[in-house]
């Protein structure tokens, strides 16, 4: 086994934008590790760093040496390499040229399928210091960068002005000129508590030697459970409980790298705000933590985390209460304003929206969505009035100061302003939530009208936008077609609607009737629909071709879909059920070569075989019990009855040859082979649980 190091590489610099941080440390990890995998060297783990002013990875038993290599190459067939008179062939002379050898340094492979021209040598390994800069340029030059900066008078890009780098095998420097810096070993701590270089003998020392004397925890995992306690711990401390969201948690793990809680408040008149407006104000402005009570109450206290230990921890407080003051003062501004005008007064401003230029305003938009809700409501239980209020309000809050000023609280601003203007509840819910899902792991509208909403509003979209040509094109996909669909697909599962998604289609289609042509785009769209909808399956785990079953046979009402699937995952784990599918596939063979739409009814007075008699016979007692479970749509008591085929089935194929002269007893036996198939294709295609 070669000699194992440890490897650093650490990229300093300027504060590096702190939504990029995260993903920029995850692409340079795997990025470096490729270069690794690329030129085979071997190692034992790679951990990412990153703090505002660094990017790292580190690298545990990395082979200072690749191991030596011997290359084996086929080339052409002898007989395309040399021509008659046994001059090289162009396929002779390429295949020496790609090997860095003359034709006659070539070997010869013989097998027993022929001979072949052929190359082999051994290859010397490299030794990994000469190869690790070309693999950290590589890497760094991968990385998702959508805006490069350049600085000083060179041409290096990168994401930020770079000011040290350091490469480190076990305690030797590597020695490199990436983006215009010198490496070296020297890093740098904190910008204020230790802004000298930190000189690091070896990778061992590495991250420790930052966290002890240089107030940097690199690690983003530490750094974000530390802040996390932090939190906790003040929140405690204060008589109530952080609200910690996900996403801030991470922005601020990225703006810190000596993380200090620092406690503060506000005053007491800003709670009569609604919850999420305070919050808003907190996260998205000052990227603060609120506290909220132990009942769940929001409090008027905060924590901001701070990137400095400060002598006057007071004066930070002090200055964080001030700077939220004005923020909280624009809030309850807007809250007292947006509450002068009712909802429904906004109605005509959102002609002044373009929805999308070919397809008319927001208002135009809504005015569609209010008709589409109201014919979809009983589908979803819902009450066709309240729907098509609630359609007609739902953007309106888009034109108001607060959505305004915070775009995320739209359709809850809504929901405020209705229940302020008196609205019912239904449509009030229905305004707070018609917005979902709006991410994966999102939940679908809570109320019946809401739901009705989003699956119209969401079924609008993506109708008028696969009219005017916009469908997803790889990853494009500018509109969130593809969430839009999956979101209509969940809306109408989760619900156990009624409703068909050819049906809802057309109808939506029928709402551009003087806006664009929408001819064939109902289709379209279904397939688009259809395909997220085996998506949605997979990630429930189920088979593939348990799903395809389905859906060859089932393509319209998503809640039919889904009894059908379950009922078919059950079917497969049956006994009967390989061999059944397998002579279903044998017989839809048949049928396919044999025009089956031709078949006449089944005549018994041609029964020759006693198997032919059984299987007619089992097949008419199947067929009334199963007709019972079709009307009740309990697919999975049909499909269990139809097992009992099973043994006539196979006895049938052992004993009767289907494609025999006689065209009339042929042509009986096709008919009822035809019989057997229209009865398994009534749930499912079970042909191919085959494949």
């Amino acid at each position: 086994m070669s000699e194992r190091q440890g490897f650093l590489v650490e990229i300093g610099t300027e504060e590096l934008p702190p939504k990029a941080l995260l993903p920029l440390s995850q692409a340079f990890l795997r990025e470096v590790t490729n270069g690794f995998d690329r030129h085979k060297l071997e190692y034992d783990d790679a951990r990412p760093f990153a703090t505002p002013r660094r990017l790292a990875v580190l690298v545990s038993k990395l082979a200072v040496r690749q191991d030596d290599q011997k290359i084996e190459r086929r080339g052409p067939a002898l007989n395309a390499a040399f021509d008659a008179d046994g001059n090289p062939t162009k396929a002779a002379i390429g295949f020496a040229t790609s090997c860095g050898v003359e034709v006659a340094a070539l070997g010869r492979l013989k097998t027993d399928k022929g001979e072949w021209l052929s190359f082999s040598a051994d290859i010397a390994g490299q030794d990994t210091s000469a190869l690790l800069p070309e693999i950290v340029e590589q890497a760094l030059g991968a990385l998702p960068i959508p805006k490069p900066m350049r600085w000083g008078s060179g041409n290096a890009e990168f994401v930020r002005p770079v000011h040290w780098i350091v490469m480190l095998l076990g305690k030797d420097q590597v020695k490199a000129s990436i983006l215009g810096i010198e490496s070296g070993n020297k890093s740098r701590g904190h910008r204020f508590h230790a802004p000298q270089e930190i000189e690091l003998a070896s990778t061992a020392q590495y991250p420790d030697i930052l966290q002890e004397t240089g107030f940097v925890t690199a690690d983003f995992d530490s750094r974000r459970q530390q802040i996390v306690q932090l939190a906790k711990d003040t929140a405690a401390q204060n008589d109530g409980r952080a609200v910690i969201d996900d996403q801030l948690l991470d922005e601020v793990t990225a703006l810190v790298e000596w993380p200090v809680a620092v406690f503060g408040s506000f005053d007491q008149h800003f709670l009569t705000l609604p919850r999420e407006v305070l919050i808003a104000s907190m996260q998205d402005h000052q990227k603060y933590f609120p506290i909220e009570s132990f009942d769940g109450a929001l409090t008027n206290k905060f924590i901001t985390i701070s990137n400095i230990e400060s002598i006057d921890p007071d004066a930070v407080r002090r200055g964080n209460e001030k700077v939220i003051r004005p923020r909280l003062s624009d809030a309850a501004f807007f809250w007292d304003q947006d509450r002068k005008l009712r909802l429904d007064e906004r109605l005509q401003r959102l002609q002044e929206i373009v929805f999308e230029k070919q397809l008319g305003s927001i208002k135009d938009k809504t005015d569609r969505v209010v008709v589409l809700a109201r014919a979809l409501a009983h589908d979803f239980d819902a009450s066709p009035e309240h729907a098509a209020r609630a359609a007609l309000l739902s953007r309106c809050d888009l034109v108001s100061d607060m959505v305004g000023e915070f775009p995320a609280l739209q359709g809850l601003m809504g929901s405020y302003y209705a229940a302020a203007d008196g609205e019912a509840q239904e449509v009030v819910d229905a305004l707070r939530d018609f917005y979902r899902p709006r991410f994966a792991g999102d939940s679908i509208p809570a109320s019946t009208v809401g739901r009705c909403v989003a699956y119209a509003d969401k079924l609008d979209t993506l109708v008028g936008i696969f009219a005017i040509g916009s469908a997803p094109t790889g990853d494009k996909d500018p509109f969130a077609l593809r969430r839009a669909a999956l979101g209509c697909i969940r809306t109408a599962l989760e619900s156990n609607s009624s409703v068909g998604f050819s049906e809802s289609l057309q109808l939506a289609s029928n709402g551009y009737a003087n806006v664009i042509d929408t001819k064939d785009v109902a289709a379209e769209v279904l397939q688009f629909i259809i395909d997220r909808t085996r998506g949605y399956f997979t990630e429930q785990e189920i088979p593939g071709s348990v799903i395809e079953a389905v859906l060859v046979v089932s393509q319209n009402n998503p809640a039919d879909i889904q009894r059908r699937i379950a009922a078919v995952a059950a079917f497969q784990k049956l006994p009967e059920a390989a061999a059944l599918a397998s002579a279903n596939k044998r017989i839809a063979n048949i049928l396919r070569k044999n025009a089956t739409d031709q078949i006449a009814t089944i005549n018994e007075a041609l029964f020759q075989d006693p198997a032919e008699r059984t299987l007619a016979d089992h097949i008419d007692s199947v067929s009334n019990l199963a007709d019972d479970f079709i009307q009740r749509a309990d697919h999975t008591a049909y499909l269990k009855t139809l097992a009992e085929l099973h043994d006539p089935i196979n006895q049938f194929f052992d004993d009767v040859m289907v494609m025999c002269d006689d065209i009339e007893v042929r042509d009986n036996r096709i008919a009822l082979l035809t019989k057997i198939r229209g009865l398994f294709t009534r749930v499912a295609d079970v042909a191919y649980l085959n494949d």
